[in-house]
């Protein structure tokens, strides 16, 4: 594969899909052949696992249920989406990847990580992205951003799971990049859009 595969990873209203699609739409005018894309989500079949998982009581599945589904969702839009992208050699940008996994059904809920990469590695022949931006902002500030986005409302089910459940994901992520930093590179995620923007290209520039 010649391509280049970039996600974008964080807790609720970091701030992913914005400068998602701000880094898409940069990257497009200047030439490069983009897609755009999430997790879940991404193909047909994908989003309507999506909808399983986003909507309803935060106890509506257990973590290994929520595992499953989410690998069940990568699996298609890894197969149809992402390696022929970057097959033809095109920038993949995904809004949440693997991390997202690792810090919502492991961290959050307890799932192993060694159990989480063996079953991604199962469902997606391993592929793991070339660069990861992981946004990160003061615990709770993105969370009280994300419970006045419109779509909130029916696309809750994460942001109604109990503090302490966000504080693992929040220190999950905050701990990523330093973890892994040769895949991994935390962008501040407060002040304007356009400042953040620079701060991910930034990020982007050594690679």
């Amino acid at each position: 594969m010649s391509g280049r595969f970039i996600s974008f990873e964080g807790g609720e209203g970091s701030g992913k899909s914005t400068q998602a699609h701000r880094l898409a739409e940069a990257m497009a005018l200047e030439g490069h052949d983009i897609v755009l894309t999430r997790e879940p989500g991404g193909t047909e079949g994908a989003e309507a696992i999506r909808s399983l998982l986003v909507s309803g009581d935060p106890g509506r599945w257990t973590a290994w249920s929520e595992a499953c589904l989410v690998n069940a969702a990568r699996a298609d839009h890894v197969e149809r989406v992402i390696r022929p992208a970057l097959a033809r050699g095109a920038t993949v940008i995904c809004d949440r990847y693997i991390d997202s996994t690792r810090a919502y059904q492991g961290a959050g809920k307890g799932l192993s990580d060694d159990a989480l990469r063996a079953l991604h590695a199962q469902t997606t022949g391993d592929l793991w992205p070339d660069i990861t931006l992981v946004l990160t902002l003061p615990q709770g500030k993105g969370l009280a951003r994300a419970r006045v986005r419109p779509e909130s409302a029916s696309e809750a089910r994460f942001e109604a799971h109990e503090a302490a459940f966000h504080a693992r994901v929040h220190a999950f992520f905050e701990a990523l990049p330093k973890a892994e930093p040769a895949r991994c590179r935390a962008v501040n995620a407060q002040g304007s859009i356009s400042s953040v923007a620079a701060r991910v290209r930034a990020a982007l520039a050594p690679c």
